[in-house]
């Protein structure tokens, strides 16, 4: 709850609110980090590191997100591609029932408006804006589209 009226508070107030409270409820946040209007963690198994940017309107679930990287506005870093599933009737589960796990964005990267984020992102690398990231992007490349898919750097 606190969470998502902290992620409504506006201004320059409300970017210390954020990470002042990320700072005491997540396993480990910068202070030198920003956090945007609407922006907010879902899971507190979260790291950020130092001089991190998150835009606004960001859902962020069990992330580990290296320093100086920049996440744009409307960006969802969810906990894996497994977080519901289907039993052999075709019927979906709840998402206890689901595989949460840690995403990874390295350090130095830039993640590009309205991105999806399921899978880890190396070090020094480009999410497109609107992309899909459903496997691993490797350190220093460009990966773009939907499922993302890499332009520059090392091909998966």
């Amino acid at each position: 709850m606190f969470s998502q009226a902290f992620a409504m508070a506006p201004g320059l107030p409300g970017d210390y609110l954020r990470i002042a409270f990320y700072k005491l409820t997540l396993l480990d946040c910068s202070l030198a980090s920003r956090i945007g209007f609407g922006s907010f963690f879902a899971h507190r198994e979260a790291t950020v590191g130092s001089r991190v940017y998150i835009g606004s309107y960001c859902v962020l679930g069990r992330v580990s997100i290296g320093p100086r990287s920049q996440i744009a506005s409307g960006v969802q870093v969810l906990s894996g591609r497994h977080q519901h599933v289907r039993d052999r009737s075709g019927q979906i589960s709840g998402s206890h029932e689901g595989e949460f796990v840690a995403v990874t964005i390295g350090s130095d990267c830039w993640i590009g408006a309205a991105a999806v984020v399921m899978a880890d992102v190396g070090a020094n690398s480009t999410v497109g804006a609107g992309s899909v990231v459903t496997r691993p992007i490797p350190p220093g490349s460009v990966a773009v589209g939907s499922p993302a898919r890499v332009i520059q750097g090392e091909p998966v």
